[in-house]
């Protein structure tokens, strides 16, 4: 058998902050309560509803207002659904053309004659658009569940129209009759089927693109996408880049992500992740996941499928992999573009077990949770904003710099240095301003160093004891091996912008400022400066919108770098 191995690069990333305290759930519609809730979704026809599924067979649908009180029954087949533990109303996707046709698609378990997985498709109500005709069933596909676990339930639409379900390995522990494996059968696999242009006798058609439609072997299931899955409990498509993301539930030791591709086989259960499973049988090539975590106190015990971020309300995770738990309630944001090493990094840690995620028309992410709420993903308002840290050599010394824009409860800083960017220690104390919304400068001179590189951090501290780490900068004591200009920070700015340079010997420095037409405009510095780097902030209060060029020139060195202002 060959393992399909990419290569697996371990990144040791020194991050000196707490990221996870960066972001945040709270309760986005606090007046109302759900029961087993295990599906979010909207309809895409611009209502702004939200629709959530019940384990017992109901969905309820409301408005995505968070001072909303009242859902309604959109609908309700719990006539039909066996529901408790892994079993019930498991997966819900509305067409892409919902708006005109008014179908959308369900995953329930059912119990007659004997436990089966049912995909059918109703139709909302021509007189009630909050209400779905629980008579307008049509059931497309099923197959049955030997045991009560592994179900699968995902249910959604691709870019290319098509109708993906996830369904798991038929249940037990270990896959005991190899399911997963067996392309006869459809467990253990991503199911795709064309519902708009159905095959008589059967009511979907088999998309020609699915690896095994032109087998002459009548028994191998023309259905199958990809197979080789444990119970993928949540698969969602990226918006941008129409990957087609999926969280694999693990046996007993590792949890993963993969990114599902047509005609691949995922492994189990020759392999759960990276690590040989029961390899009995097992002579196929298999394509690893993306990612996998341990079942250990830092890790988890049961994933939890969610979504590539692409809403506006946390821009610093656009394009990120959101993804939890059930057990541990831990949330990661998952980094992979298929070329350069994956990122892992936890980002908070929910309120509740996570059932489900879920976007609305936005794309603004929410998770659902057994716990009864939904809550909505929101960054987490940081006490202390830091415009800037800046470490500078002055005569063998170190002068490090600060600027905070605005301050919540801040007693102060602890000022931490390290040799080896892993080890710090506390140097100094300086006080902070409280709270205030006025611009602080703050400073402190090191002068117990020696040549070499030192690493700085701030440990900011509130009044009641709690604190964060805010920023991490870096200087070497060595004499700078030649003239560098660095890219002025921020950039684009308003008003206030900082000009980073270095130079390898005392000597004259000049910087001046240029508009866009060549124009001098001011000249910033004219001065002896000794060597090692340096700072200057510009304060462009005085100058109008637009781009302007700043040039730094040491004898016959010369350089020069655009900046954007904006106001």
């Amino acid at each position: 058998m060959i393992l399909k191995m990419k290569y697996v690069v371990t990144i040791l990333i020194l991050i000196p902050f707490t990221i996870f305290a960066q972001y945040n759930f709270e309760v986005a519609f606090p007046n109302l309560t759900f029961s087993s809730a295990l599906d979010l979704q909207n309809a895409g026809d611009g209502s702004n509803r939200l629709f959530a599924v019940e384990r017992s067979g109901i969905i309820k649908v409301f408005q995505n207002q968070s001072n909303v009180s009242v859902t309604k029954t959109f609908l309700n087949i719990t006539d039909r659904v066996t529901s408790g533990g892994e079993t019930g109303l498991l997966g819900l996707a509305f067409h892409p053309d919902y708006e005109t046709n008014g179908y959308f698609y369900v995953n329930y378990t059912s119990p007659n004659p004997s436990l089966k997985t049912v995909i059918s498709r109703f139709k909302v109500s021509s007189a009630n658009p909050d209400s779905a005709d629980k008579n307008s069933e049509l059931i497309l596909l099923t197959y049955n569940q030997p045991y009560s676990n592994h179900n699968g339930g995902c249910v959604a639409f691709g870019p290319d129209g098509y109708l993906y379900i996830a369904s798991g390995d038929g249940g037990s522990g270990g896959d005991p009759q190899n399911n997963s494996q067996n392309i006869t059968n459809l467990l253990g696999k991503i199911i795709r089927i064309d519902v708009n242009n159905p095959q008589p006798p059967l009511s979907y058609g088999i998309p020609l693109t699915n690896p095994f439609i032109d087998s002459t072997n009548v028994n191998i299931r023309k259905e199958i996408y990809a197979w080789g899955m444990r119970n993928p409990w949540r698969f969602s498509f990226d918006s941008v880049s129409g990957w087609l993301w999926c969280g694999d539930v693990g046996q007993g030791d590792w949890e993963e992500v993969d990114v599902i591709q047509n005609g691949k086989n995922y492994g189990w259960r020759c392999y759960e992740g990276f690590h040989p499973y029961n390899l009995s049988g097992c002579n196929g090539t298999y394509e690893p996941p993306i990612w996998e975590y341990p079942h250990t106190s830092v890790g988890g015990y049961s994933i939890t499928g969610g979504y590539v971020y692409r809403g506006q309300n946390v821009p610093e995770l656009y394009g990120k992999y959101i993804y939890g738990d059930y057990v541990s309630t831990r949330v990661w944001a998952l980094g992979y573009d298929g070329i350069n090493p994956t990122v892992n990094t936890q980002i908070t840690q929910a309120p509740g077990s996570i059932t489900s995620f879920g976007i609305d028309e936005n794309k603004e992410l929410y998770l659902v949770s057994f716990n009864g709420k939904i809550y909505r993903f929101v960054p987490t308002i940081v006490p202390v904003e830091l415009l800037s840290f800046n470490a500078t050599v002055i005569d063998g010394k170190v002068l490090l710099e600060w600027y905070t824009s605005t301050e919540t409860n801040n007693a102060g800083f602890k000022i931490e240095r390290s040799k080896d960017s892993a080890n710090f220690e506390e140097i100094f104390f300086i006080g902070g301003n409280g709270t205030t919304t006025n611009r602080n400068v703050y400073s402190y001179l090191d002068e117990s160093v020696r040549s070499g590189i030192y690493y700085y951090r701030l440990k900011q501290v509130d009044f009641d004891g709690s604190f964060e780490y805010l920023n991490v900068v870096a200087v070497d004591l060595g004499i700078p091996g030649g003239f560098i200009l660095e890219q002025n920070y921020p950039n684009p700015f308003n008003p206030r912008t900082l000009i980073n340079y270095q130079i390898p010997k005392e000597g004259l420095v000049t910087l001046k400022l240029y508009d866009v037409l060549g124009n001098e405009l001011m000249t910033l510095i004219n001065e002896q400066k000794p060597s090692g780097s340096h700072s200057f902030e510009l304060d462009a209060s005085q100058l109008t919108s637009g781009i302007y060029f700043y040039k730094l020139s040491y004898g016959t060195f010369n350089s020069t770098r655009k900046m954007i202002l904006l106001k």
